[in-house]
C-alpha cells in the first residue's frame, strides 16, 4: 500500500497516521508491522514514533493475518503432571506460550492441541487453557487447565495468592543480605516500551522473595518466591536492587561472563509450582529440574570459582 503523507500530516508520529489511514489495522498490528520494517518512510525503516514532516512516502507490506484460533501442530512436549482437570508441562526455553505478534506457530498451545485435542475455552480460542505464563527464554513448569471448571478454579488460586511459584536464578554480584523481599511496584518503561520498570512511584504491585542457596566470586545463586505474577517481575525485581540475571541484556547483564562460556538465554528457571487440584482439593507439588543447559553453566561457575 503506497501512501503519501501531507501538509496536514505534519507533526503526526508515523504510528497515528498510520491508524487513522487505515483504521481497519489495530494499532498494535500497525506497530508491529513498523517494528518488523514491513513500513518504509521514504525508503527507510522508521519508528514508531517518528515524527513526519508532511512530505512523505509511505511504503506499507502488511503481513498475514494471525490466525483466528490456534491450530494443533506435533511438536515435542514433555508432561510432568496430568490429570482430568490440569496439565502441568515442562516449557523449554525459546518457546513461547501462546501465539502472538510474531509467534503463531510453534507455542506451546499449538503442541498441547496436538496431544490432548481440546482445553479450557476461558481465554478465547488464541489461548486455549492458559492460566498463567512464563517468558519465552525462561524455562520450567507452567500449569494448563484441561476443563473451563478447572480454569476458573485455578486462575482464582492465583489471583489469591495461592499457588506457590518458585523459581531459580543465577544474578550478578554478591547480596548484601542471605534473604530478602523486594516490593517495588512495577509498570511499563514509558521509553522502552518492550521492558517493564520497577524505578517509578506508579505501577502495579508486586511481591519478590529470594534467598541465597550458594554465593560465589561474582555471581550469586538465588531461591526466588514470587507472589505476584507481573510481567517479567522476577527480572525487574533483581535488576532494580542491581543483580541483573545472568544473560539477561533486556535488564542490564552483559552479553558474556568474563573466563565463562556463553549461555544463549538468561538464566531463570521455574522449578516448582505448589497448587490446589479443583476436583479434590489436594495440594499437588509440581517440579522441573534444572534444565541441561543452566545445569552445565553452574557447573562452570562452580568449576571456575574453585580455581580462585
Amino acid at each position: 500500500m503506497n501512501l503519501t503523507a501531507g501538509a496536514s500530516d505534519s507533526g503526526k508520529r508515523l504510528d497515528s497516521f498510520l491508524h487513522e489511514r487505515l483504521p481497519e489495522y489495530s494499532r498494535s498490528r500497525l506497530q508491529s508491522w513498523i517494528k518488523g520494517e514491513r513500513v518504509l518512510v521514504d525508503g527507510k525503516g522508521a519508528r514508531s514514533s517518528y515524527i513526519l514532516r508532511g512530505n512523505e512516502a509511505v511504503l506499507v507490506s502488511p503481513a498475514e493475518l494471525a490466525p483466528l484460533k490456534a491450530e494443533a501442530e506435533e511438536l515435542p512436549l514433555k508432561i510432568l503432571y496430568e490429570d482430568a482437570d490440569v496439565v502441568a508441562i515442562d516449557k523449554p526455553a525459546g518457546m513461547v506460550v501462546h501465539a502472538g505478534a510474531g509467534h503463531h506457530s510453534g507455542t506451546v498451545v499449538n503442541a498441547l492441541l496436538h496431544r490432548f485435542g481440546s482445553l479450557s475455552s476461558v481465554n478465547g480460542e488464541l489461548r486455549p487453557g492458559i492460566v498463567h505464563r512464563i517468558d519465552k527464554d525462561t524455562s520450567g513448569v507452567l500449569l494448563v487447565a484441561r476443563t473451563d471448571k478447572a480454569h476458573l478454579a485455578l486462575a482464582k488460586q492465583f489471583h489469591d495468592r495461592q499457588v506457590e511459584k518458585i523459581y531459580l536464578a543465577l544474578v550478578h554480584g554478591r547480596m548484601k543480605q542471605v534473604q530478602g523481599r523486594i516490593t517495588a511496584p512495577i509498570t511499563r518503561d514509558p521509553v522502552h516500551r518492550t521492558r517493564m520498570t520497577a524505578k517509578l512511584a506508579s505501577g502495579r504491585p508486586a511481591l519478590t522473595d529470594y534467598r541465597v542457596l550458594e554465593e560465589f566470586e561474582r555471581l550469586s545463586y538465588l531461591e526466588v518466591r514470587i507472589g505476584t505474577g507481573r510481567t517479567h517481575q522476577i527480572r525487574v525485581h533483581l535488576s532494580s536492587v542491581r543483580h541483573p540475571i545472568v544473560g539477561d541484556r533486556l535488564y542490564g547483564a552483559p552479553g558474556v561472563v568474563p573466563g565463562l562460556p556463553p549461555l544463549g538465554r538468561f538464566f531463570l528457571h521455574a522449578h516448582l509450582l505448589r497448587f490446589q487440584s479443583p476436583s479434590t482439593g489436594e495440594r499437588i507439588t509440581v517440579e522441573s529440574p534444572l534444565p541441561a543447559d543452566l545445569s552445565q553453566f553452574l557447573a562452570s561457575v562452580r568449576s571456575e570459582t574453585a580455581r580462585i
